[in-house]
């Protein structure tokens, strides 16, 4: 299997919407793939912050950074509406 082109990850993702809004997803597939895109960008984020603090030294300020992309990342994971896009 491979990766979506960004063209097609749009569309898919743009239809995964349309379902949603018009109540057209009977087996929960769209609400899925909006969810994992939505948790996928924020771990991409918390990987940045991640590589950042590793690379940079480990400063205090990286270390803020990564620990705030950490809690950042909890707090969705624990939201019931982290189905947005």
């Amino acid at each position: 299997m491979g990766i979506p082109t960004k063209e097609e990850l749009t569309s898919a993702l743009d239809e995964a919407a349309r379902m949603r809004e018009s109540g057209q997803d009977p087996h929960f597939v769209a609400k899925a793939l909006l969810n994992q895109h939505y948790q996928l960008t924020h771990l991409e984020h918390l990987y940045d912050a991640v590589q950042h603090y590793v690379n940079s030294g480990q400063s205090e300020t990286s270390h803020s950074k990564l620990l705030i992309s950490i809690e950042h990342y909890r707090a969705i994971q624990t939201s019931p509406s982290s189905t947005t896009r």
